[in-house]
């Protein structure tokens, strides 16, 4: 029998409605639904077809029309509301989510973020009479921007900082800095110096350019080569002696400065200084997480609906299926959707930790440190999932998805800026790793007490003689099971770190890397699982608790299956187990492929966002025609 989406779903709309609420909150109606009904309207829409400069042009105007719609401060205060932005623009223009995450996060969450000064008013900023941007990296110093090199020399006499590029390296990569958009002001890191003393790294208000985008006196900007995706003007940027009132240097209990020179801080170290002054790029990662269970569920979404109209050869020569009919073919997508649920759950759940936290709290550094980390893990997860997935739906669309008309070719360019902005994940990843390394905290199963089993059987009683073996058909074994593959890869990063030959740190930390960063790839695999697994459990439409359950039953046998050899190193897994995984997947995915419409209807994608894409629609064949 082929495979319907839309079989088996009585009534459908309730099923989907559940599934929408569970993805997107209590909060949806005030934190989703007014990006939404923004992205919906199709002059949001990028045009792919227009030339480059025009497209940048529109991506600034569509700006404008973001800042007309919202509060400006109280979209920059609220991570969710920034979040939920780069959820929902992304689709429909990735410079849109670029230069909005810019002005509103970075540059306008700063200023924000730091003490208020009646000489440094915000309202230009928040009319968008001037664009805000952010210059923090540098042509030689990217993931280590600690060491960067733009100085802030201060005089005592004028009261006023001289602002100096002193090499090659030290320009400013690649902030928006383009004469499109118009007048543009940023808040640029640089090394302040008293007296010749360093002081530390702290953000400075400096203006760039005029009305005109010409750049003032004593900033020069150069364009950089164009990248692929949606067209951004990255350029590089440098200053020669610019001089900047006292008002200029943003100030906050991580340092101030008095007028004779002397610095004042609650921190203890540069370091720490410098982190408390670019705290915007921990909500900005929150912000990457968004963009990319954004995308992918817009590249799942048009690949599931391509797959319903496109028909191609069946059986016998007079018969013609659906594309979706072929394992080959759905079985890939299915996961997609399995992935991205687990993603979104994941998102939502470091979301809410995030908020959760209190950052004025000195006894809770502990609990920030690792709501912190869990932002990195999830970044860096997230982002690298979705680069497979959107990489898979465009690859299930044939060439079809090659024409950037479609979508996906933009979708797959513009989530590698999502990889690399806020923290390159490989970095991010390392940091983590290393911090687990030293961190007595490897989650448990995802609970106290087992689950009934998928099959309704009672769960396993562990061994406590050995290895607890838990059951595949356990959603709360599986869990247990994820848990094991990270305290597995833990160990042997620890093993491997004390066993490393004596010398360098690094050489060390090379031998326990992989393991370590194995160790968080199954952090985030657990987390994911068990806020999905949450989710079915808190469904209230019976369809919809069946089918999260069985998307938490395909992620987790394919995340099982690729920790198996450790697994059964460990004897948490028996080779019976691993010989049963392929067959249970196999079960799972022919329990889904008669719901993938419903799954993806779930994502509320406004339908002007899809219909744009002739793929997403039945008639695209009729869209290439004369």
């Amino acid at each position: 029998m082929i495979p319907n989406s839309r079989s088996a779903l009585l009534p459908e709309h309730a099923t989907t409605a559940e599934l929408t609420r569970l993805l997107f909150g209590p909060d949806r109606d005030r934190v989703h639904r007014p990006w939404r009904d923004l992205v919906a309207d199709p002059r949001m829409h990028r045009r792919p077809e227009d030339p480059v400069a025009e497209q940048l042009a529109a991506s600034y105007r569509r700006l404008q029309a973001v800042n007309a719609s919202v509060d400006a401060a109280a979209l920059a205060g609220s991570p969710e509301q920034l979040a939920a932005m780069h959820e929902w623009t992304g689709p429909a223009d990735g410079a849109l989510t670029v230069l909005s995450g810019i002005h509103y996060n970075l540059f306008l969450g700063s200023l924000l973020d730091h003490d208020a000064s009646p000489k440094r008013p915000l309202d230009a900023y928040l009319r968008m009479e001037r664009t805000g941007t952010f210059l923090c990296t540098e042509l030689g110093h990217g993931n280590d921007a600690a060491a960067l090199e733009t100085t802030a020399d201060y005089d005592r006499t004028g009261r006023t900082f001289t602002l100096h590029t002193p090499t090659p390296a030290a320009a400013k990569f690649m902030p928006n800095t383009g004469p499109t958009g118009g007048a543009k002001t940023a808040v640029v890191a640089a090394r302040l110096r008293v007296g010749g003393r360093d002081q530390g790294i702290f953000l400075f208000l400096t203006p760039l350019t005029d009305e005109t985008g010409h750049p003032l006196p004593g900033v020069t900007v150069h364009p950089l080569p164009q990248r692929p995706g949606s067209p951004v003007d990255h350029c590089l940027t440098s200053f020669d002696q610019l001089v900047l009132p006292f008002e200029a240097l943003l100030t906050g209990a991580h340092g101030r400065l008095s007028d004779d020179g002397t610095v004042s801080s609650a921190l203890g170290s540069r370091r720490k200084r410098f982190l408390a002054a670019i705290g915007r790029v921990t909500a900005g990662k929150l912000c990457m997480s968004a963009g990319a269970i954004g995308g992918a569920r817009a590249a799942l979404a048009t690949a599931v609906r391509y797959s319903q109209h496109r028909r191609v050869a069946g059986t016998r020569p007079d018969r013609r299926v659906p594309l979706w009919a072929h394992r080959t073919h759905h079985g890939p997508l299915l996961h997609g959707l399995a992935t991205v649920y687990a993603m979104t759950a994941l998102h939502r759940r470091t979301l809410a930790d995030w908020l959760a936290h209190d950052p004025a709290d000195p006894a809770a550094q502990a609990d920030r440190d690792a709501a912190e980390r869990q932002v990195a893990v999830t970044k860096g997860w997230n982002t690298w999932q979705a680069r497979e997935l959107i990489l898979e739906s465009r690859e299930r669309c044939g060439a079809q998805g090659l024409l950037p008309v479609n979508g996906l070719t933009a979708l797959a360019a513009d989530i590698e800026g999502t990889i690399t902005a806020e923290g390159d994940n490989l970095a991010l990843w390392a940091k983590a790793g290393a911090e687990l390394l030293l961190a007595d905290d490897a989650p448990d199963g995802g609970g106290t007490e087992a689950s009934p089993a998928d099959d309704g059987s009672a769960p396993p009683v562990p061994n406590a003689a050995g290895p607890a073996h838990h059951s595949l058909r356990d959603p709360a074994g599986r869990q247990a099971l994820l848990a094991a593959a990270g305290r597995h890869h833990l160990g042997r990063a620890r093993l491997l770190l004390r066993e490393a030959p004596g010398g360098e740190a690094i050489g060390r930390w090379n031998a326990a890397a992989p393991d370590a960063l194995a160790a968080v790839t199954a952090r985030a695999e657990h987390d994911a699982g068990a806020a999905l697994l949450a989710w079915a459990e808190a469904a209230a439409e019976p369809t919809a608790r069946s089918l999260l359950a069985d998307l938490h039953r395909l992620f987790t046998l394919e995340r099982i299956d690729r920790h198996a050899t450790g697994l059964l190193a460990t004897g948490a897994l028996t080779p019976r187990q691993a010989a049963e995984l392929p067959a249970l997947r196999e079960r799972s995915l022919t329990r889904l492929a008669g719901h993938a419409l419903p799954l993806v209807d779930a994502f509320d994608l406004p339908e002007p966002l899809l219909t744009r894409l002739p793929i997403a629609t039945p008639g695209y064949q009729e869209a290439f025609t004369v």
